[in-house]
């Protein structure tokens, strides 16, 4: 794992880094750079691993954060968190990670050259629940062999090893949720895009006719394939990047609890109080305090 480190460290470091996605020379394979405390968690259009290589990621999700360090990935689904917080040893803060993408027929190429039953048995044998942060160093070594390549090399084994990697991916121990996830944002089609767009304008008014006229779809077609996609309505989607973006920011930024409320669009603070017990079983203070608990003692066993 340290040589990871060293070898993708040294590699990062020869370029001139912007925040956000810098290409490399592997067509699927981009460096997320953030100088920055926070960053919005890019929006593909297609599934991807995020794999840390320098500091630290923290993303707050519904049962309250999880970390990811250097040698650890992050799996894209659907309902991905919105924003991602960089913390460090390091007085510098900087963050940066190997984002690898991947689209459908690139897993059904690799599935339909696996001989017998084991794509069967992906589904069946894995883990059903979802695992947040997965390390697996197969994939760091498949990583490390790209990277220690020249341009000839690249040209050639370049898409051996991205089928090797996904391979490596689907078969792991968390192979089930990677194919899920690849799976559901590949079927959700035009909802994909339309749950992207309301990630970024949660904090707006909008109704559920806009959102299918959006799409060019029925209402009741609309509301369908949403619901099957994302797993609630567009509305309960947007309440809860409302209340998971206040949450972070009562966390991450110290805000107080109205502060919170009108900063994500709620109009009425008892309203986002009610709101947020139901969600989060507990009120927005006890909650907040619970989980800064939580990551302090967290930080006092590293």
């Amino acid at each position: 794992m340290e040589n990871f480190n060293e070898i993708l460290s040294s590699y990062i470091s020869r370029f001139e880094l912007t925040n956000g996605l810098n290409k490399t020379a592997i067509p699927y394979i981009s460096i997320l750079f953030c100088n920055r405390h926070n960053f919005l968690l890019p929006d593909m259009g297609n599934p991807y691993i995020l794999l840390v290589v320098d500091g630290n990621m923290r993303l707050y999700n519904e049962n309250g954060f999880c970390d990811y360090s250097p040698g650890q990935y992050f799996i894209s689904a659907i309902d991905s968190p919105r924003t991602a917080e960089t913390f460090s040893a390091l007085s510098e803060n900087t963050f940066a990670a190997l984002l690898i993408e991947f689209s459908l027929d690139d897993v059904i190429s690799v599935m339909l050259d696996i001989d017998g039953d084991l794509p069967e048995k992906i589904f069946d044998e894995n883990t059903s629940e979802p695992v947040f942060s997965c390390t697996d160093e197969k994939i760091i070594n498949i990583v490390v062999r790209l990277f220690s390549m020249t341009s000839s090399e690249l040209s050639f084994m370049g898409k051996h090893l991205k089928k090797e990697l996904i391979f490596d991916l689907i078969t792991g121990l968390h192979g089930k949720q990677f194919m899920q996830n690849i799976i559901n944002i590949q079927q959700a089609g035009d909802i994909y895009y339309i749950n992207s767009w309301i990630k970024q304008n949660y904090k707006i008014d909008f109704s559920v006719e806009d959102l299918a006229e959006q799409g060019n779809m029925s209402l009741s077609s609309f509301h369908q394939k949403f619901k099957s996609a994302v797993g609630m309505g567009p509305l309960q989607c947007q309440k809860k990047l409302r209340l998971m973006e206040a949450r972070r920011l009562m966390l991450d930024n110290s805000a107080n609890v109205t502060d919170a409320a009108m900063e994500v669009g709620y109009e009425s603070v008892s309203q986002f109080i009610r709101d947020y017990r139901r969600m989060f079983g507990r009120s927005p203070q006890k909650d907040v305090q619970e989980i800064k608990e939580c990551i302090g003692a967290q930080a006092k066993k590293t």
